[in-house]
């Protein structure tokens, strides 16, 4: 059976013939909306700890991939990785530091190429080239963190930056054999389900490769905790959000490769949703409400 959406892992074991597993790491990297360069308190829905607990920037790079690939060897049985650069933003360095932990990186034997996490305000042509340089024999992703096309949504989030930054590096990624993954965020209670499925056909329209779609998680020790707790508002049940998805994925691109399609977070730091569900039992409720449908991504691009 066709799988009615494009999916990340399938295009992996057809370009290697085998699974490649991902081993984050904390390379002690910030956020110019933490420093105080843009603002402080980054974005009012962030905590590391929700998606990084495991991760110890008190070890040291090369400690942390050894760490990493030994376990991967042990749980997944696999020999061949990609270092995912995940805490923070993680090209906002000076780029004789970049070239230092992306080089070790690639040093490790096994390791087929990078995944990059960053913020479209914090690339330049310099750093693409190293990039470029490192693509010649490596895979490199670049991952930009939107989390939303809506210019509003991003002032109140404290993002930083707006569309526009996330569209000027498009614009200077492309042509240089970088893989472009984009984040998006869905489930801000200002925003709208049609706000949402319009999201799918404006990121349809940029040369992008991947996407990581998340719905909102209000997550304790972030400044939208502080807001829920006084003011609660509606976040999306598994049902709910099942329905958007749907409508989001018939509207998207369908040469879009889905890398994630929500938001894991640790049991302990969630606050809301609390579904009853866990998300392998909602994606594959997803797969088999899509088939009753006959509902594939890009049915209606």
């Amino acid at each position: 059976m066709k799988h009615p959406y494009n999916q990340y892992s399938r295009y992996i074991k057809n370009k290697y013939g085998h699974r490649v597993q991902k081993i984050p790491v904390d390379a002690g990297f910030t956020c110019p909306n933490r420093d105080g360069s843009l603002a402080t308190g980054g974005c009012i829905y962030c905590n590391n700890n929700s998606f990084a607990r495991r991760l110890s920037s008190s070890l040291t790079l090369s400690e942390q991939i050894k760490i990493g690939i030994e376990s991967a060897q042990r749980k997944y049985k696999v020999d061949k990785y990609f270092i995912y650069f995940q805490s923070f933003t993680n090209t906002y360095a000076s780029l004789e530091y970049l070239r230092e932990i992306y080089q070790t990186a690639l040093s490790f034997e096994g390791v087929l190429g990078l995944c990059i996490g960053t913020r479209p305000d914090c690339i330049d042509q310099e750093k693409l080239n190293l990039l470029e340089e490192l693509a010649q024999k490596f895979d490199i992703t670049i991952e930009y963190g939107l989390e939303s096309v809506y210019d509003s949504t991003l002032s109140k989030i404290n993002r930083g930056h707006n569309f526009n930054a996330f569209e000027n590096a498009i614009n200077l990624t492309i042509n240089k054999n970088i893989k472009i993954c984009a984040h998006i965020m869905l489930g801000f209670p200002w925003e709208t389900p049609k706000q949402w499925v319009d999201t799918a056909k404006i990121l349809s329209k940029y040369p992008i490769d991947f996407l990581k779609v998340h719905n909102l998680h209000v997550v304790r020790e972030t400044q939208l905790f502080e807001i829920y707790q006084k003011n609660p508002f509606k976040t999306l049940g598994a049902q709910e959000y099942l329905e958007i998805i749907i409508e989001f994925l018939e509207n998207l691109n369908p040469e879009i490769i889905i890398q994630r399609l929500l938001s894991d977070t640790p049991s302990d730091l969630l606050v809301a949703p609390l579904w009853e569900i866990k998300s392998s039992t909602f994606l594959n409720n997803l797969l088999i409400e899509m088939s009753k449908r006959n509902s594939y991504q890009g049915k209606s691009y």
